[in-house]
């Protein structure tokens, strides 16, 4: 069944004419009897009594109702997609981890909103996991987390590399780490840590570098916000192990101190994953080359210095 077929039977039985109905639907009136007949042939039955005027069969009644709510929701839902594809989307919902959230995301989100005053954002912090099965689930349209080729090798995702950062120490300011310029990965085995919840990439990435370094991680606390990391850590001797961007507060915090780890270093790389099918539509590809742009200069694994700078720059673009 055809909805063009549809179309025509619509068309006879509201002017009662093949002739009426070609000229309605522009096309020929033995077009018009084609498909009619291509329609009782699916359905087994007759539909017209074929007559002056054509009338409707009981067959023909019982079809019409139904017929004109399914061309009603083929209208519908071709503007529907047609507006999605012009770039008449009504909302964009973004799953990230945390620290994207408070750091590269923000200037972002104003830029977008300014230039997509019509579009509603929603943003959610989640974990890497959790971003990635509300992407899959289609809740979400775009995901921003930590690399995880093993969560993102599905044909239809798309993953747009945005920064590689080091992961550093985060300490009380008079934990006994803090007399290492570069903490050993054996010493840091000494204290328990710290650590993301399960479902977080933070605490895959930590335990594996742990393992591969011959210690083993003593997790004496799982979190998953900033802000307890910081407030647990500076009671005492736990560490925690930390992505740069993650640590910006930390850093203007006398009670906290960071360090850097010794050889191997650590690091996180930051990912922002979509569906293939997502980036065709205009304000979604837009978001993502604003994310892109963003990300291509906030480069913290390149200094101190300059992610200082990037954080003052994201902060004055927000108010």
């Amino acid at each position: 069944m055809r909805i063009e077929q549809l179309e025509a039977f619509l068309s006879v039985s509201e002017t009662g004419s093949f002739q009426k109905a070609a000229q309605t639907c522009g096309v020929t009136q033995s077009t018009i009897s084609r498909q009619i007949q291509a329609l009782e042939a699916e359905l087994d039955a007759p539909l017209l009594h074929r007559g002056t005027p054509v009338k409707l069969t009981i067959a023909g009644e019982a079809l019409l109702p139904k017929a004109r709510r399914i061309c009603q929701d083929w209208r519908q839902v071709t503007r529907d997609i047609a507006d999605l594809m012009a770039g008449k989307q009504p909302e964009l919902c973004i799953a990230a981890i945390q620290s994207v959230c408070s750091h590269l995301l923000p200037p972002v989100l104003q830029q977008f909103c300014q230039s997509h005053p019509h579009v509603q954002l929603r943003v959610t912090a989640l974990g890497s996991d959790r971003s990635l099965k509300v992407l899959r689930d289609g809740l979400v349209d775009v995901a921003i987390v930590m690399d995880n080729e093993r969560l993102t090798t599905s044909t239809d995702m798309n993953v747009q590399p945005l920064y590689e950062e080091p992961v550093e120490v985060l300490m009380a300011a008079n934990h006994p780490l803090t007399q290492f310029d570069e903490v050993p990965w054996a010493a840091l085995a000494d204290y328990p840590q710290v650590v993301f919840k399960d479902g977080y990439g933070m605490q895959r990435l930590v335990q594996a570098q742990f393992a591969e370094s011959g210690g083993e991680l003593q997790a004496a606390l799982e979190l998953n916000t900033l802000d307890a990391f910081r407030g647990v850590v500076r009671q005492g001797n736990l560490t925690a192990l930390l992505p740069q961007s993650a640590l910006t507060e930390s850093r203007r915090d006398p009670t906290l101190a960071i360090r850097p780890t010794a050889a191997p270093q650590l690091t996180r790389k930051v990912v922002l994953v979509t569906t293939s099918d997502r980036l065709r539509i205009p304000i979604i590809r837009n978001f993502c080359q604003l994310v892109q742009e963003r990300g291509a200069i906030f480069l913290p694994q390149s200094s101190l210095t300059e992610l200082m700078a990037v954080e003052q720059s994201s902060v004055t673009e927000v108010l």
